[in-house]
């Protein structure tokens, strides 16, 4: 199972990386506001060697403005991760404008994200043009009156392991739980579910339990 980070603020990052669980880091211009950052003024260069530092072995960042812009920003960002020993991933939405750009950004040779997928149909797209992850928004599909588990357990079976199927836009641990159930098993989590990973009521009482038990002392 691999675990992404889905956040692009840098006090979250060198909370949660060193635990261990998360394979990298993704953002996008949505999460870069919510930090404070102006998209545009990102130094991915300095991004990508921070992600690198806190364990990070991908970062996946998202394509914006105009179409034509695509294929510059994309190299600039493979530049990035080469400087800084990662593998940096592009994301790139499912509009019909910036799927024409796919071909020419994946000639670079570098990984590519299809992103804000909504319908098993799109996994036809991604599987086309030979991308290495789709990212439904599960989340959002279900709050769109979608019946998300069943549509992304069709992706996962059209997909049959190429693109790989990276859930995002999940509201809660348990949501994971019911995707992992039908074999999903690549997910981009936001710092608050990261951290209901790390935790739960039962099993801190039983750690309480332990080191009372341990100094001596009986817990009522």
């Amino acid at each position: 199972m691999d675990l992404y980070l889905d956040s692009a603020d840098e006090p979250a990052w060198a909370e949660l990386m060193p635990t261990g669980l998360f394979r990298g880091i993704t953002t996008n211009p949505l999460l870069a506001q919510r930090a404070g950052l102006s998209y545009p003024d990102i130094d991915w260069t300095a991004i990508a060697a921070r992600a690198r530092e806190l364990g990070a072995q991908e970062l996946h960042a998202q394509v914006y403005g105009p179409v034509e812009s695509y294929l510059n920003w994309a190299t600039a960002l493979y530049e990035s991760g080469a400087k800084a020993g990662l593998a940096t991933v592009v994301k790139i939405p499912l509009t019909p404008e910036a799927i024409r750009a796919v071909p020419a950004i994946k000639a670079l040779g570098g990984p590519i994200l299809l992103t804000a997928a909504y319908h098993p149909k799109q996994v036809f797209v991604a599987k086309a043009l030979g991308v290495d992850f789709i990212a439904p928004y599960f989340g959002r599909m279900s709050e769109a009156g979608l019946p998300a588990l069943e549509m992304i357990e069709q992706m996962q079976t059209i997909a049959a392991g190429q693109p790989r199927v990276l859930v995002a836009s999940l509201r809660n641990a348990d949501q994971m739980v019911a995707l992992a159930d039908r074999g999903l098993d690549c997910f981009t989590l936001s710092p608050d579910i990261a951290r209901s990973l790390l935790s739960d009521p039962l099993t801190d009482g039983a750690a309480a339990a332990f080191d009372a038990a341990a100094a001596g002392q009986r817990l009522k």
